[in-house]
């Protein structure tokens, strides 16, 4: 038997493997269609909606914006962003104080932005946030 069919074998696992890593990057990349976003912090003000929808001592996830806002006390907020740092992915839950990330598990303290649990192992970047007019308004300054 000659070395021809295990290289063309070996070659052909190569082509499968290559693929299926292409598919794991599309899925993990900030590119792709699954929500994420290449900045992970808004570049101007976004406006959230009334302040009071944050309860005092409580959270609230604003998905679409990709933030997570938590109140600690009246008149004190927090936000950070909602977009998981190991792969990008948007959270999509909070309970109690942590943030869940839907693609690998990572979670997050949503009062520090600190990760509690990998595969993430970078805290959510926090992002300014101001009351204006009774609304939030996150991200730098117009």
């Amino acid at each position: 038997m000659s070395g021809q069919p295990a290289a063309r074998r070996t070659l052909l696992k190569g082509v499968a493997l290559a693929g299926a890593a292409g598919l794991g990057a599309a899925a993990c990349s900030t590119e792709s269609k699954l929500g994420h976003a290449q900045v992970p912090t808004p570049t101007a003000p976004v406006d959230l909606g009334a302040a009071d929808a944050v309860p005092v001592g409580g959270t609230r996830l604003y998905r679409e914006q990709r933030l997570v806002v938590h109140r600690p006390a009246e008149g004190e907020y927090r936000a950070f962003s909602a977009q998981c740092t190991h792969a990008g992915c948007v959270l999509d839950k909070v309970e109690g104080t942590e943030g869940n990330c839907p693609c690998h598990g990572s979670r997050f303290d949503i009062t520090t932005g600190e990760a509690v649990r990998g595969p993430a192992t970078v805290p959510l970047p926090e992002v300014p946030v101001t009351v204006e007019g009774g609304k939030l308004v996150a991200g730098p300054k117009a």
